[in-house]
């Protein structure tokens, strides 16, 4: 059943308070983006500075990521029952001292400890400022556009920092660019309390010991041993034994949750379509669209030989696009619905990847521009359907838990993206027989028609397992249950 577009439109504004929040929660979300990927083109810079060696360099990254992606479920649930507002406020406060002091760092071993308590405030946040966002906006066109503004401002976020990392460094300091978040936390630490009300699960059961220690250092192992990969290669020992204790402690993690009275993670939760498959495609398009981002530079780079400050600029366009993606998503779904919207946003992003396979070592610019502009757009569709997806239909108790998986498969999907196609793209390179430009793009083109074939799967998976139940008297769309038997 479609409701009436005036009355959708109504539904869907915001008072001057709830404007208020967006700006203080999505602002959050938006700074996050931008520190996890502002440091990437400073690396460099910031080698020379500190004296990091080559190898050590990709850990000024690394170091954000692994806490940041390792600790969310932990902290989702922990938002959940000790206060979503007051532990918002307590990792802003810690994001911007570590934020501080990374600016201020002195040596490798000082910023790196900065930049590791940055990822654990980054943990902190993002479930807490996410669950946040669901419990003050009503479920429906509210939710839907304050999703589609987090949404635009998160991949921003990310684009922004790989363009005003380079800027900020080349005309002051790569200090600078962390120095930045400071007054942003500042403000957005004093004006939490006065915004948001508390909102925490009414029952507050003893936190799950045993759970959260295996899936935190389950999710740890995975997430350094797909980093390593980068650099040591997949076959290498540290590689492979960081991905088995993983695998070894996931599994431990879901024995646990079988078992114990007050679980981390309900698995009946796990177990709804929405959740399981719908994280599952935003794991995809945020893996795809960062390995994307890194096959690109590669080829600016490479293959045409742009600086990385010009690089940067050109992918000004996916940020525009993708902002105003963010911003029509909610209108888009009020009209053709959130399992459309999903789908329709892999397969533009598929199709607009799968044409950068036409790129020369020549020409082509105008198609990349276009092409990663439409990417753009139908990634930040497909990011917000997704989002929808998997927060929708839960109660408010469970909404830290269902955005902490939500960003859990974001965190991994950045994470692996980089490293896979990486690998695709240098066996092509190899498999050429040289490193020069024609080998190069061989490569990229060999990365980018694996990310369209993986996007390309994620929509099938979406056509095949989210879409929507219909109620058997009226036609009308039904919550999703469980696909178990399982009884709420």
């Amino acid at each position: 059943m479609t409701s009436d577009p005036v009355d959708s439109s109504a539904k869907a504004r915001f008072t001057t308070r709830q404007w208020l929040i967006i700006a203080l929660l999505c602002g959050a979300q938006f700074m996050l983006a931008l520190d996890f990927s502002i440091l990437s083109v400073a690396l460099p810079v910031i080698g020379k500075d500190l004296g990091f060696a080559l190898s050590d360099l990709q850990w000024v990254v690394t170091a954000f990521a692994l806490p940041s992606g390792g600790l969310l479920l932990l902290f989702g649930r922990a938002a959940d029952l000790y206060g979503r507002r007051n532990w918002f406020i307590v990792g802003m406060a810690l994001f911007t001292v570590a934020s501080l002091a990374g600016g201020l760092a002195p040596s490798p071993g000082f910023l790196l400890a900065a930049r590791a308590a940055q990822g654990v405030a980054a943990a902190m946040l993002t479930p807490a400022a996410m669950s946040l966002l669901t419990t003050n906006f009503a479920e429906g066109a509210q939710r839907d556009r304050a999703l589609g503004i987090n949404g635009a401002l998160l991949s921003l976020g990310f684009l922004s920092g790989v363009v005003l990392g380079g800027v900020i460094t080349d005309l002051t300091s790569w200090r600078v660019t962390l120095f930045i978040s400071v007054p942003v936390g500042l403000v957005a630490s004093f004006a939490a309390p006065v915004l948001i009300k508390e909102s925490r699960s009414e029952n507050t059961p003893r936190l799950d010991v045993l759970g959260a220690v295996t899936v935190t250092g389950g999710l740890l192992s995975v997430i350094y041993g797909i980093t390593s990969a980068e650099r040591n290669g997949w076959s290498s020992g540290t590689t492979l034994i960081a991905l088995a204790a993983g695998l070894v402690l996931l599994i431990a993690f879901f024995a646990v949750e079988s078992r114990v009275a007050s679980p981390l993670v309900d698995l009946r939760v796990l177990r709804r379509r929405t959740v399981s498959w719908g994280n599952t495609t935003g794991l995809v398009t945020f893996a795809m669209m960062t390995g994307m981002v890194f096959l690109l530079t590669l080829y600016m780079q490479r293959v045409r030989g742009m600086t990385p400050l010009n690089a940067g600029f050109t992918f000004s366009a996916l940020g525009v696009a993708a902002v105003l993606g963010g911003a029509f998503a909610a209108r888009i779904i009020g009209k053709i619905g959130v399992h459309r919207a999903l789908v329709y946003g892999l397969l533009l992003q598929a199709a607009s990847t799968a044409v950068l396979f036409l790129l020369d070592t020549n020409g082509g610019m105008p198609l990349l521009l276009v092409a990663t502009a439409t990417g753009g757009f139908g990634h930040l569709l497909a990011v917000v359907g997704y989002m929808i997806t998997a927060t929708s239909g839960l109660p408010d108790h469970e909404q830290g838990l269902a955005t902490g998986l939500a960003y859990t498969g974001q965190q991994l999907g950045v994470t692996v993206g980089t490293p896979v196609l990486a690998t695709v793209a240098a066996a092509g390179i190899t498999s050429s027989g040289g490193s020069g430009p024609a080998a190069v793009l061989h490569g990229v083109q060999n990365g980018l028609l694996t990310a369209a074939a993986a996007l390309l799967a994620a929509a099938l998976v979406a056509i095949a397992f989210l879409r929507p139940r219909q109620a058997a008297a009226n036609g009308a769309p039904v919550v999703d249950e469980p696909v178990t038997a399982d009884a709420h």
